[in-house]
């Protein structure tokens, strides 16, 4: 069994430390007595490099998310092997946290690190290789696509979102029993059997009224104020249950355009019932980040994508819409007549919710846990520090 456990993350954004928690829960509960401890990486190692990152790729999709698109791509083409870009930012990223980062490791001690962000992959790689850290180590994909950056050969397990997307280690020269397709992490709240008579009385939603879900993320990006407002309307018969994230200054906006509309919508701030919302919602509007879309695809909720962030995104938005989860719309011009051909012609839409619910792994959390027991039992584990 799993002795000490350390999750490693990133908190750009929020779903790298929503996947860490999930398989902190996962742990937990196969074994109460495991030591299992998240770390903020860079806001544990060094403060000021936490802050400067956060801020600089913030303003970078704020101002000119094109241009983060371009860096994405270009790191995309590098060979694992001989990307300058790759071996050039995990160097500065060793000289700013692996320090620290090495003491942390002497104070926690543990059997297994697990990283739901690719940054600190590159720098317990770095460890291992001088010999600093034994243990296992285990790179949990949170995106339904492989970058160069999550690859490195320390690494003895990778968890990704999909079986479609394994291949794409062999071009890596990687050991492909070592990929497992378990699925990006959830909380286990999407297994829960939910009442959806209850939960719309709860929320005072009508039951005859298709319901609409828009989510912009924990930071309420894209544009949300523009389609909420060509859904309330009233040129769609439907209501809308709109999350806005930790942005309060959207949602005062759209608490204030809500009486001028003619269809009913409700707005939201920071939701923790979201398991709920997708379980009562015949479909999802927003962008495509990892985590919210495994979270519905567990709920077999078709996902309608508006301006994907460039880079990971428009990847995830690919691949779920080659796979039938999702469509992807080009423009909010478009979005009323794309959603009211979806909601009239309910076989469409009940195509893309058997799609998804092929695509969805409610219990990855689980299945990554089971993975890396096996691997700790198979006793491949010799050199760790237990």
């Amino acid at each position: 069994m799993l002795k000490r456990v350390l999750i490693l993350s990133v908190s750009i954004g929020e779903g790298h430390m929503r996947a860490a928690t999930a398989i902190k829960e996962a742990i937990l509960k196969r074994d109460r007595y495991t030591e299992v401890n998240i770390l903020d990486t860079f806001r544990s190692t060094n403060p000021i490099w936490d802050k400067m990152v956060s801020n600089t790729y913030m303003e970078i999709l704020k101002i000119t998310p094109a241009f983060y698109g371009y860096l994405y791509r270009l790191a995309e083409k590098e060979s694992v092997l001989q990307g300058t870009a790759r071996e050039e930012f995990n160097r500065v990223l060793n000289v700013v946290t692996a320090p620290r980062l090495g003491r942390l490791l002497n104070v926690y001690s543990p059997q297994v690190i697990i990283c739901t962000h690719p940054f600190p992959v590159g720098v317990v790689n770095r460890l291992k290789e001088r010999g600093e850290y034994t243990g296992l180590l285990v790179g949990v994909l949170t995106d339904f696509t492989v970058h160069p950056f999550w690859v490195f050969p320390e690494v003895d397990l990778y968890s990704i979102a999909a079986e479609e997307i394994k291949m794409t280690f062999k071009d890596y020269n990687f050991n492909l029993n070592s990929v497992h397709a378990c699925g990006i992490p959830i909380n286990s709240c999407f297994l829960d059997p939910v009442d959806k008579s209850e939960i719309k009385s709860k929320l005072s939603l009508q039951r005859n009224l298709k319901t609409i879900l828009v989510m912009g993320g924990g930071l309420g990006m894209g544009p949300i104020s523009d389609i909420v407002k060509v859904l309330g309307d009233g040129g769609i018969p439907c209501q809308v249950v709109v999350v806005t994230g930790y942005n309060e200054t959207l949602r005062a906006r759209l608490e204030r355009m809500v009486p001028g509309f003619s269809n009913p919508v409700k707005v939201l701030g920071y939701a923790d019932n979201v398991h709920e919302l997708m379980s009562v919602a015949d479909l999802m509007i927003g962008k495509a980040g990892g985590l919210t879309c495994a979270e519905a695809l567990a709920k077999g909720l078709p996902i309608f994508i508006v301006d994907p962030i460039p880079g990971q995104e428009v990847r995830n938005a690919e691949f779920l819409c080659s796979a039938g989860a999702a469509v992807q719309v080009s423009s909010i011009k478009d979005l009323t007549n794309t959603v009211r051909e979806y909601l009239n012609e309910t076989r469409r839409l009940q195509k893309m919710s058997v799609s998804a619910s092929r695509l969805g792994k409610p219990l990855a959390a689980q299945s990554i846990v089971r993975e890396i027991e096996s691997y700790v039992s198979s006793g491949n584990l010799e050199t760790a520090s237990i």
